[in-house]
């Protein structure tokens, strides 16, 4: 058996503690069976914007009419923008294995790790396949994997995840996707902007439930301009018949008291399904019976507002903990885990203004409270709705799309949502006044904003009028 100072499982952000511990002095053991680097680079966020560069780029060209701009493109070579893509993403990847095969506090252990006790993993798989690794502090940073609904046929049917269409190197001639979420947004902007025909079957009212309802509301009916939207409708049966695939959705009412209905059914008939049902963690690989860390229903790990688990010198972080799938919210975890391991006191977390992006067309972006939530509290608020061709800059854009501030009667500012171009770099400016400023509107107000910068949406739409909520007065 190997003893190690620190275990980290996994090879995305926790790598950061994993480097921390190293630096420190510590003998560091990394188990990994996939590629190195996690879910982001490898999977997720790191090759799908890479490719959704491309989709922008292309679209930039074919709205050029509008500016009165004469621009044709004469081919798009789709197989080598994919390649090109994926193996710089292999590159990446290759680096960070040499990194940790070269350093001399690091070891690495490439195979599937399962735990024997609190703190001992065995490698059960892979090239170090039967390996065992004691460790005086344990990191679960594990991930999770495309999640796959219980849709009668399924297993029957040839489909794709995220992980397959990022590989593709044909876009399909009609692309069904099976879920409303930023994946199934992203993705059908991505192959519906190379020349597939794309239909989205979501179970919510809305595309992209997780923002605020007002930007939901309008990313769908753009999206429905698109493509072929069926919100409200649930994916209950798929065959495959030639290479057609055939999708039965029925209405579906969301809730506790919900359910699907037979009046309404539709059917949709592709040459490619992709099922972009959310994520499912890695917990049920590990064999955590074997120790004291404990998962919430949904298989999460649980974590106090440390990141320590149930078990005495285990720790998580990133996705397998399950508080917000994100890459930025990962790597904020790791400096929040590196800290307690290795500071005098510790902090909890802090996932005050996390802000998330979705990366489609039209970008969306948010960040605190949505309305809709403050809607069902007795909090009292205040919102102000802002367009985008207001601005100098968002006309000469012909920009369609709008901010929303949501503030408390005080004027702290309780959220911020917005859809249209560059939404995830507006964003940034309301992430920072929330949390290294007052976070009050007076922050934004007060900062001078260069003219005619599209940073002015942000500006006016701070500035105005607000709208009262829950019985509050304007501000």
């Amino acid at each position: 058996m190997d003893e190690v100072d620190f275990l980290v499982i996994g090879s995305g952000s926790g790598l950061d503690v994993a480097n921390a511990a190293a630096n420190r002095g510590q003998s560091v053991a990394v188990v990994e069976k996939g590629p190195l680097g996690g879910t982001c680079l490898n999977r997720g966020c790191i090759p799908s914007k890479l490719l959704l560069y491309h989709a922008d780029v292309l679209e930039t060209v074919e709205r050029a009419g509008e500016f009165h701009i004469d621009a044709d493109v004469a081919d798009v070579d789709f197989a080598e923008i994919v390649r090109e893509v994926n193996e710089e993403v292999n590159a990446d990847s290759e680096s960070i294995r040499e990194g940790l095969q070269s350093s001399p506090r690091h070891d690495l252990y490439e195979g599937e790790g399962r735990f024997v006790d609190d703190r001992t993993v065995e490698v059960v798989s892979g090239d170090d396949e039967g390996a065992r690794i004691r460790a005086e502090t344990v990191l679960i940073a594990a991930g999770t994997r495309p999640a796959v609904p219980d849709i009668d046929g399924i297993e029957r049917t040839e489909y794709l995840t995220s992980t397959e269409a990022l590989q593709l190197e044909t876009p399909p001639d009609h692309l069904v996707i099976v879920g409303g979420g930023y994946i199934a947004a992203e993705l059908g902007h991505f192959f519906g902007t190379f020349g597939s025909d794309v239909t989205i079957i979501g179970r919510r009212p809305n595309l992209l439930p997780n923002a605020d309802e007002a930007v939901a509301e309008a990313f769908t009916d753009r999206y429905a301009d698109r493509f072929t939207v069926h919100t409200g409708h649930a994916a209950t049966a798929v065959s495959e018949t030639d290479g057609t695939v055939t999708v039965e959705a029925q209405p579906y009412e969301y809730g506790p008291d919900g359910g699907v209905s037979e009046e309404g059914a539709v059917s949709v008939t592709g040459d490619e399904l992709l099922v972009a049902a959310g994520r499912t963690p890695n917990t049920d690989l590990l064999d955590l019976d074997a120790t004291g860390v404990e998962t919430d229903d949904s298989g999460f790990v649980e974590t106090d507002e440390y990141l320590r688990t149930t078990a005495d010198g285990v720790w998580a972080l990133g996705d397998i903990v399950g508080e917000y799938l994100l890459k930025h919210s990962a790597n904020h975890e790791a400096q929040a885990v590196a800290r307690n391991l290795f500071g005098d006191d510790l902090q909890p977390v802090d996932y005050s203004a996390m802000p998330f992006a979705v990366f489609a067309s039209p970008e969306v972006a948010g960040v605190g409270a949505r309305e809709e939530d403050l809607r069902e509290s007795d909090r009292e608020y205040a919102t102000r709705t802002y367009r985008y061709d207001e601005t100098a800059r968002g006309s000469a854009m012909k920009a369609d799309g709008f901010f929303k501030a949501i503030i408390d009667l005080d004027g702290e500012i309780l959220g911020c949502h917005i859809i249209g171009p560059e939404a995830s770099n507006l964003i940034q400016e309301v992430v920072v006044a929330m949390k290294a400023g007052s976070g009050t509107v007076q922050d934004i107000r007060e900062s001078v904003h260069i003219h005619p910068a599209l940073s002015e949406v942000v500006q006016r739409g701070f500035s105005g009028q607000f709208s009262r909520g829950n019985g509050g007065h304007s501000h």
